[in-house]
């Protein structure tokens, strides 16, 4: 027994040394392959010393006397080989920057290139055809970003290795090469937000290994090709905000691995097919924005989709019920319908899901009867524009939009009338809000009818009295008022105030020089284009008219405002005209026409915008923490900001005398297909007045001052609501910009503390937690938190122009970096005319700065009054006796020519 348990203490040690050997030669060899090999291939070194020269590469990423195999950045071989080149993001060197051009001839030598990477790197100019003919080991060519133009080389068809096509973000033109159809290889196709045009190629049938094709924000016409559903490794298909037509291929439901399906905005027609509830691994489908009619398939929805996350389908033609399935998606995230024509009741209570914090849009349509305990799983929910009547349940009022419906004690219904119509129709009796319906009164006998007669004229004829003597006294004011503010107009416009005395006038009454602006449309024209002003094209009611989709001649997608004369103020329409024909600016939405032919209606013709508004990218950006449906990323916002402020910054600064939009707030910014602003929602545009105080009038009659109501031509309370806007895009705060009632007063005020120039933690407690931010982009947002809150300033003096605004979010980082970081407490200039002082003036001094308890601020403010030290450019020492400064204001931007509002802030 001891023998054989010493021949095992033998074996042991040995087994153990026969592991080790084992390992050691693994390790070494893992060595071996870790050492890069040096380039061997000299014309390969050659090439990349000229491509290092025509990219303009800087020496910091690519060294000239180093090896590029082991010290180039971006630089991939194999065996002494250069088998992948990347310069994604690469920063061109000064003198390469100033002419950047497409030129890459050096890559013909590269014979065993297999990747090929220059996304967002300038290379302004055509793919060269020579691409698809010599670069034959190409597998991935990613060209996202890169400013290319032209047309899609069809040689490119030649390269039957690649997997990877990304061409997206740039401005190719012409039509889609079929012979892309022999990349039999190919995962990923990405062409999105280019100018393409023509069809879909019925070569891509072909591509059975795709599995990404994305065709997105192009010109692409027709029909889907047949053949469709052979792609079946295709996980995310992206055709919208194209003009596709015909119909939705019933085929799609073959694509069994399909995870996104978005269709939305082209115009689809037709039903949707109910093949599609046979993609089981589906999570997203948007389908908005299209033609479609009919009803959704019952059957559409059924249980096997257990991983649909967000349903769109705004702003089709979809009639009847809604499918009981949608309700009963365990995961759903975002569920839209908005803007068609269904009907029918709410289910009951439905608590089944394993999402119960999702979004809810199902407003204008014609949906009826009480609120249901369905609504309980929706955080969010837009009910507005359908027929619901009855009590509003608790757990609804405090997240619902409720306008016009029929709901009791709930503001902004519909008439009782109108409510009572649509129920009588539907064989059902309206609650009357609740109220008992009182029967017709009886009639009245002749005697007491003559003595209400007489009573009637006596009641008329001193009511008349009074309204003439009421009216007469107006006149006189505000003819008094006028002519002090004409001369004022006058004074400021450097010549005669505008007059239109003497200008011809159109039948519609319009001034003859208005009625040319744009395109003349006929009624017929309008009915065509809009189906009739049908309720299913309705968009939304604006305070100056309701909006309606449409597509008019030429098959222009466009939204054209309907306005009842009888209901608003006649010259709404004709501010609009008069704006669009003085002013031509980038930055204001296309006005494409006009039809002023009828005498109580008149419309108003603009291009279509692809993305909408600022509040539906708000909406969207929230109804998923997937990145794939993150609509509005931090680049996307601050790109917002300034595109609103240069819009405004013309309108204040660049017109004579300046204009106040009046309306700003996020329905207001429109989006066209680039994110690019444009300015809307025009007709309350006025001159600024003369006197920025109270007038006369308003004193006279005890009114709110214009700074308080809004109802005045202020520069200073358009940016008070573009701060609003700003915090909006920081905190991500849904229908902030648009209200101003208590609860957004009082999320101001509870927001507000977490914006501290000296403590950039602080806001990161209000940053709007579905955007994702690095340091630096970080930086950025505190930098707008600030200009809000200094747009913000109750004081309407106290606010920064707009000039100094759009400099500030065009130098965001310039804000918030000092000189030197010895100090914990900055210390600006205090210079009359700086910039800082300009945008920040008063609010940074010790009485206005607010701060949150045990903040890095509230230190330093207390530290500065113990030394006694003051201002009202809020200077101040730390506890050391070291200050830092913030860079002058002309490293931001030039010092401004007049600076008397800068010293008149700082006086007040």
């Amino acid at each position: 027994m001891f023998g054989s348990m010493g021949k095992r203490l033998v074996e042991i040690p040995l087994c153990c040394m026969l592991v080790s050997v084992v390992v050691f030669a693994q390790l070494t060899l893992q060595q071996q392959q870790q050492q890069v090999v040096p380039l061997s291939s000299g014309v390969e070194r050659v090439a990349l010393l000229q491509l290092r020269s025509s990219l303009g590469i800087r020496s910091k990423d690519w060294p000239r006397k180093a090896d590029p195999c082991s010290a180039w950045v971006g630089i991939t071989c194999t065996n002494g080989r250069v088998t992948g080149i990347n310069v994604s993001g690469f920063r061109r060197t000064r003198l390469g920057s100033l002419n950047p051009q497409f030129s890459v001839d050096a890559l013909r030598n590269f014979t065993l290139l297999a990747s090929f990477n220059a996304s967002n790197f300038a290379l302004p100019g055509q793919i060269p055809g020579w691409f698809g003919q010599q670069l034959v080991s190409l597998q991935v060519l990613d060209l996202r970003s890169c400013l290319i133009s032209g047309s899609i080389p069809s040689s490119l068809g030649n390269l039957t290795n690649l997997t990877g096509l990304f061409l997206s973000d740039n401005n190719l033109t012409g039509v889609i090469p079929s012979s892309l159809g022999k990349l039999l290889r190919v995962l990923n196709l990405d062409f999105s937000q280019n100018s393409l045009s023509g069809s879909i190629p019925s070569s891509f049938t072909s591509l059975k290994t795709l599995t990404f094709l994305g065709l997105s924000s192009n010109a692409l016409s027709g029909s889907i090709p047949t053949g469709f559903g052979n792609l079946t490794g295709l996980q995310q298909l992206n055709l919208s905000g194209n003009h596709l037509s015909g119909l939705i291929p019933p085929q799609l439901g073959d694509l069994g691995r399909l995870l996104d399906l978005d269709l939305s905005s082209n115009n689809f027609s037709g039903s949707v097919p109910s093949d599609l509830q046979k993609l089981r691994s589906l999570q997203k489908l948007l389908v908005n924005d299209n033609l479609l009619g009919g009803s959704l398939p019952d059957d559409l929805f059924s249980s096997g989709q257990s991983q649909l996350q967000v349903v769109v389908f705004r702003n089709n033609l979809l009639t009847g019920p809604i499918p009981s399935g949608l309700w009963l998606l365990p995961q759903l995230i975002l569920l839209d319908i908005s803007g068609n024509n269904f009907t029918g009741l709410l289910p009951g209570g439905i608590l089944n899901a394993t999402v119960t914090t999702a979004i809810l849009n199902i407003s204008g349509n014609s949906l009826y009867g009480n609120l249901t305990s369905s609504l309980r799983r929706f955080s969010h929910s837009d009910l507005s524009g359908n027929y619901f009547e009855g009590m509003v349940p608790a757990y609804v009022l405090a997240n619902a939009s409720l306008g016009k419906n029929c709901l009791q004690n709930v503001s902004n219904q519909r008439t009782a009338g109108e409510c009572a119509s649509f129920y009588a129709s539907k064989g059902l009796v309206f609650d009357n809000f609740g109220r008992p319906i009182t029967p017709p009164p009886a009639p009245l006998s002749p005697k007491s009818k003559k003595s209400k007669k007489w009573l009637y004229i006596l009641v008329g004829v001193l009511g008349g009295v009074a309204l003439i003597l009421l009216l007469a006294a107006i006149c006189c004011l505000l003819f008094i008022c006028g002519r002090r503010k004409g001369s004022l107009n006058q004074r400021a416009a450097g010549g005669e105030p505008a007059s239109t005395g003497g200008a011809t006038t159109s039948p519609s009454g319009a001034p003859t020089s208005l009625a040319r602006v744009g395109d003349s449309y006929t009624y017929q024209q309008l009915l065509q284009a809009t189906d009739q002003f049908s309720e299913l094209n309705l968009i939304k009611h604006g305070h100056s008219g309701d909006l309606f989709r449409g597509m008019v001649e030429g098959g222009v997608p466009a939204v054209v405002k309907k306005i009842d004369v009888t209901v608003v103020k006649r010259e709404l329409y004709t501010v609009e005209l008069d704006f669009f024909s003085k002013v031509s600016h980038g930055r204001f939405v296309p006005f494409l026409g006009h039809c002023l032919e009828n005498e109580n209606e008149k419309y108003l013709v603009y291009k279509y915008m692809p993305n909408e508004d600022l509040s539906t990218a708000m909406l969207k950006k929230t109804a998923t923490e997937d990145d794939s449906l993150l609509s509005l990323d931090w680049i996307k916002r601050l790109k917002i900001a300034v595109g609103t402020a240069e819009a405004l910054t013309y309108l204040h600064h660049e017109c004579s005398p300046p204009l106040v939009h009046r309306d700003v707030q996020a329905s207001s910014i429109l989006l066209d297909d680039k994110y690019e602003v444009r300015l809307g929602s025009l007709s309350d545009v006025s001159a600024q007045e003369g006197d920025t105080h109270q007038s006369r009038i308003t004193r006279l009659l005890r009114l709110p001052s214009a700074s308080e109501t809004g109802t005045s031509a202020n520069c200073a309370y358009d940016v008070y609501c573009f701060g609003k806007v700003l915090l909006e895009l920081v905190t991500g705060k849904l229908g902030l910009s648009a209200s101003n009632d208590a609860e957004t007063k009082e999320f101001i005020d509870q927001t507000l503390p977490y914006i501290n120039i000296y403590d950039k933690e602080l806001v990161t407690k209000i940053v709007d937690p579905l955007l994702i931010v690095d340091e630096d982009f970080l930086e950025e947002v505190w930098a707008m938190a600030i200009i809000a809150r200094s747009c913000l300033n109750p004081k309407p003096a106290r606010r920064p122009p707009m000039r100094y605004i759009l400099k500030a979010l065009e130098n965001p980082l310039k804000i918030v970096r000092e000189e030197n970081t010895g100090s914990g407490r900055l210390r600006t200039t205090s210079s009359r005319g700086s910039w800082n002082a300009g945008l920040f003036g008063s609010w940074r001094s010790s009485s206005d700065l607010a701060v949150v308890p045990g903040s890095s601020a509230t230190k330093a403010e207390g530290t500065s009054k113990q030394s006694g030290t003051t201002g009202s450019q809020g200077s101040g020492h730390n506890g050391n006796g070291s200050s830092s400064r913030r860079r002058h204001s002309k490293e931001i931007c030039p010092e401004p020519s007049d600076v008397q509002d800068v010293e008149r802030q700082e006086q007040d």
